[in-house]
């Protein structure tokens, strides 16, 4: 019995993985909403699974070490372990998101930022995706910023939030032609596996999609290139489609990406 048991609560465990991927891939697949997906079966069912799997392995654990023959206790570790793990995560996730601020649109220049076409905006509005703000305006002005915990972002723009929270974040100045930097810049676009949208040499803008692996969230990419003194400044702007903040997607992504176009131009 006692092994039954041991045995019971490691599928359980084992299980527990399988449940976090096929909600994930459920969004991407159109199965279901990313509300369902990630807010029910994740965000609300996910922890609740991960105490049930943690109480029977340690049930199973104790039944498995009291009495001799102390058989099947390796397996109730294991499944005790799996959902330790995963609070772990979950743990280390939520600490990471706390540093990080609750926007999803990043951009090199908030001054003067890429601006994205009628139709991908068009796109954006069909799919009922975040609003894309002005830069300036106020953090807490915007109806998805009201209640307390957004109290600390009183006075600040979307701009100045996004600039505190990722200084690193600037225009590219190269000595390399416009035509040349934005062939590159298109290249690189590519090569990071994103949907190009639209490439017009002619405005030096470059509209891209990018889309994460388990859920398939697309962020939009707009990167726009123009004459500089030294021969051409190149500017670029990521905004995701939902959620109300993108735990650093979209800095991170232009960071990659402005690297990577450094050491292409400088080939």
């Amino acid at each position: 019995m006692r092994l039954l048991i041991a045995r019971i609560a490691l599928v359980l465990s084992l299980l527990l993985p399988v449940w976090f991927m096929v909600a994930a891939l459920g969004v991407k697949f159109d199965l279901w909403s990313w509300r369902l997906g990630l807010g029910v079966l994740i965000i609300q069912w996910g922890p609740r699974l991960l105490i049930g799997a943690l109480v029977i392995a340690l049930v199973a654990l104790v039944a498995t070490l009291v009495r001799s023959p102390r058989t099947g206790w390796r397996a109730a570790l294991v499944a005790l372990l799996i959902p330790a793990l995963g609070f772990g995560y979950l743990g280390y996730v939520r600490g990471q998101s706390a540093d990080i601020p609750p926007i999803h649109d990043v951009t090199t220049n908030v001054a003067d930022p890429p601006l994205y076409s009628e139709a991908l905006m068009a796109v954006r509005t069909a799919e009922d995706a975040n609003p894309v703000a002005e830069f300036s305006a106020q953090l807490t002005s915007l109806p998805a910023y009201q209640g307390p915990r957004f109290a600390p972002l009183a006075g600040k723009s979307l701009g100045q939030v996004g600039q505190e929270a990722y200084p690193e974040l600037e225009t590219l100045v190269t000595a390399t032609a416009p035509a040349d930097a934005f062939a590159a810049a298109e290249a690189e676009a590519r090569a990071q596996g994103w949907t190009i949208v639209s490439a017009d040499a002619a405005t030096g803008l470059i509209e891209a999609t990018a889309e994460t692996f388990w859920f398939g969230f697309k962020d939009d990419v707009a990167i726009r290139v123009r004459p500089a003194d030294a021969g051409a400044a190149i500017d670029m702007r990521s905004t995701s489609r939902v959620g109300l903040s993108d735990l650093g997607a979209n800095a991170a992504r232009i960071e990659a990406f402005m690297t990577a176009l450094s050491a292409r131009l400088s080939d």
